[in-house]
């Protein structure tokens, strides 16, 4: 199995991306190709698919993706042609919070999600997705303001490291307070 290959996006398709590495042209299956660039170097993190039909590689630009992409395979029911548009049209935050909230509403916006796929991956996955989120690159200034101001409020250390993950800290503080308390009055 592979983890990750490194090279030049030579084509995109529109479920795919042909990656040059020293002269062979990998055909490899990403949630969304059209993030890559042409002529641009990549590192993808891969998922080799072996059957007795199919040989076939699927990227992902994270690890955190590719993690909640076999955790999703797992599902019953639920394959890796039907994972790739969970990771495409969904954030990997969003899909993780749908599953522990059992929101069924928002998994069956997903392609091919109906109501009773969509409680499998309830079942199958709640509880077990704590470990995977999405790494975003924080301003430590903002975050520490945004911790000292929940503090003031009362809130304990433990509610907080919980809660600040979750907000967008790319927004003015005063939505990002707003955010904040939603999350913890919940």
């Amino acid at each position: 199995m592979y983890d990750y290959i490194t090279g030049e996006v030579t084509h995109i398709y529109s479920n795919s991306i042909a990656l040059d590495n020293n002269g062979i042209g990998f055909l490899i299956y990403t949630p969304n190709p059209y993030k890559f660039q042409e002529n641009k170097k990549y590192k993808v993190y891969l998922h080799q698919l072996i059957t007795e039909t199919e040989n076939s590689l699927f990227g992902f630009e994270t690890q955190e993706e590719r993690e909640l992409f076999l955790k999703l395979i797992n599902v019953k029911g639920l394959g890796c042609r039907m994972a790739l548009p969970i990771i495409a049209t969904g954030s990997i935050d969003g899909i993780i919070d749908a599953i522990e909230r059992e929101n069924i509403l928002y998994l069956k916006k997903f392609p091919k999600i109906g109501d009773k796929l969509a409680r499998q991956m309830i079942l199958d996955l709640k509880g077990k997705l704590g470990s995977i989120s999405s790494d975003v690159v924080v301003d430590d200034e903002s975050l520490d303001e945004l911790k000292e101001v929940l503090k003031g409020l009362g809130y304990k250390e433990k509610d907080i490291k919980g809660i600040v993950k979750k907000v967008d800290v790319t927004k003015p503080i005063e939505e990002q307070i707003k955010d904040a308390l939603k999350l913890l009055l919940k």
